[in-house]
């Protein structure tokens, strides 16, 4: 019967797999066809095959270009996540830090990415920093929303056993919330590692030297869409390749969570 069990469940997976990627290239396929008869112009819609053509002709300058984005990213999203866990543990910690902090962290959420990246453009120029900068404002709000909504609902009892045991505030921390945090951690994470890559990117549009978000301004003026295509792929396989990254980080530390899969 286990063995029956199992067999259902990958099938499952299997399954679960293969019906997003069929109806890829189905979409795929019925995209080539219209625009190789001519339903759509390609300067209007490029084909994949044209997409694929500059993947491969441009390989080495995109790859030049995607390792500046990805330094960026990387280096954005880890002041970001460092800032947003700080924030969020100080807040759940001391009263007047959430006070203080709660609606700046709210307000700098409502200020528009094109609007403060030529600023900061200005303020710093056109180097890494505002880029990291622009990064760090967009990836550090999920973590500390997430991280510090996930400290207001641990169960109490917990807290309440830990001060019978006269726990310290450092000990309520390390032995009941931190360990408890971790699926809403990594939740919050995997949306600022998505979010890095696209603030990188709209950043480099609006000023810098080197990236894709460069590259994609030099071509948009030549209104070259088979190479903004490959830009805009790139990109989304850059923030699947951190999510799932991610994804495998939680998957070994959260271990519990996924025993119900494997059975």
């Amino acid at each position: 019967m286990e063995m029956v069990g199992l067999l259902k469940t990958k099938q499952k997976n299997i399954g679960n797999k293969i019906i997003p990627i069929s109806l890829f290239i189905i979409l795929v396929i019925i995209w080539e066809y219209i625009v190789a008869t001519g339903k759509v112009e390609r300067y209007i819609l490029p084909a994949p095959s044209d997409i694929l053509e500059v993947l491969a002709k441009e390989s080495q300058v995109l790859f030049d270009h995607s390792l500046v984005t990805i330094k960026e990213t990387l280096l954005g999203l880890m002041i970001g996540v460092a800032i947003g866990f700080i924030l969020a543990i100080l807040m759940d910690r001391f009263k007047f830090v959430r006070a203080a902090f709660y609606p700046f962290i709210v307000l700098s959420q409502t200020i528009p990415t094109v609007a403060i990246a030529p600023i900061l453009v200005i303020w710093f120029g056109y180097e890494m920093l505002p880029k990291v900068i622009l990064i760090v404002l967009t990836t550090f709000y999920p973590i500390a929303m997430g991280v510090y909504d996930a400290l207001q609902q641990i169960d109490k009892d917990y807290l309440v056993l830990l001060d019978s045991m006269k726990a310290s505030s450092l000990d309520k921390y390390k032995y009941a919330k931190i360990p408890m945090i971790g699926p809403n951690f990594f939740s919050s994470l995997k949306i600022s590692s998505s979010y890095a890559v696209i603030a990188a990117v709209v950043s480099e549009w609006l000023g810098g030297f080197m990236g894709l978000g460069v590259y994609m301004t030099r071509v948009r003026k030549a209104y070259a869409l088979d190479k903004m295509f490959a830009v805009i792929i790139i990109t989304s396989l850059l923030s699947m390749v951190l999510v799932g990254i991610v994804t495998i980080i939680e998957r070994s530390i959260l271990k519990w969570n996924y025993v119900n899969e494997k059975e």
